[in-house]
């Protein structure tokens, strides 16, 4: 098998930071899983960078995970979340974009699994407006699926995954228990994995103004100040794993 990932920071893995400072993220969990039941091991590849828009990932991004050689067999493709981010969001466009990814893929014989980014409206201080939006590009995303015959993990649903202790401080990002539980779904829609289990958290918000006035110094501000530059978070980056990587079984792990 040879697993594509590309996207924003959600599928980059941003939240889920290892101690050396780089990123792992449920695709990279995902792949894990697969290598866990192929004696051979899979071999991945991750073109996935924070900030993207969509309509990046799905032409420059899909086209050169369409090119790697060899060809992918499954890739997994989530967009649309820093788009619902600015002031104007065309939610029609976007479904457009996905509708052309999926034809290509179909067209290249590259199995694609599609993902809704994970619900974080409940925290944000333009909560609002962010799940309108997020409702009816889900909405548009599974009708086309369904359409197509393509698969959708539907992650914006997930109740679970809206829970506090599921988010990085950031409170737009998951952290690793939200990444894990990502993985875990994902796996369960490729017949590979058990059903997602719920962890273990009780980490109740503090919404105290010193609280929040630090949020919003050390997250909400920066952000403004980026998009006021016309900057973006993933300037000057690239994906963390630009040709394929071998992805072995774990070690003493005899596949089925």
């Amino acid at each position: 098998m040879r697993y594509v990932a590309i996207g924003d920071s959600f599928t980059e893995g941003v939240g889920d930071e290892q101690p050396d400072g780089s990123t792992r993220g449920w695709a990279d969990r995902v792949a894990a899983g697969l290598a866990a039941t192929r004696a051979g091991g899979v071999h991945y590849a991750n073109l996935a960078i924070r900030g993207r828009l969509l309509e990046p990932i799905v032409t420059e991004q899909l086209e050169a995970a369409l090119a790697l050689d060899p060809a992918p067999t499954l890739m997994t493709l989530n967009g649309g979340g820093n788009d619902m981010l600015r002031p104007r969001t065309d939610v029609v466009r976007l479904t457009a974009l996905t509708e052309r990814a999926v034809r290509r893929c179909a067209e290249a014989g590259v199995r694609l699994v599609l993902l809704s980014g994970a619900d974080p409206s409940s925290q944000l201080p333009f909560g609002r407006a962010v799940r309108a939006r997020g409702e009816l590009l889900t909405t548009r995303v599974a009708r086309l699926a369904e359409e197509y015959g393509t698969e959708f993990v539907d992650v914006f649903h997930d109740a679970e995954i809206r829970r506090s202790g599921y988010w990085s401080p950031d409170r737009l990002h998951l952290n690793a228990e939200g990444h894990r539980r990502v993985a875990a779904l994902v796996l369960e829609a490729l017949g590979e994995g058990a059903a997602a289990h719920s962890a273990r958290l009780d980490t109740p918000r503090n919404r105290r103004l010193p609280t929040e006035l630090r949020y919003y110094r050390e997250h909400v501000l920066p952000w403004v100040g980026r998009r006021l530059r016309g900057r973006s978070s993933g300037d000057g980056r690239t994906g963390k794993y630009v040709d394929w990587v071998p992805v072995p079984p774990p070690v003493g792990h005899v596949p089925a």
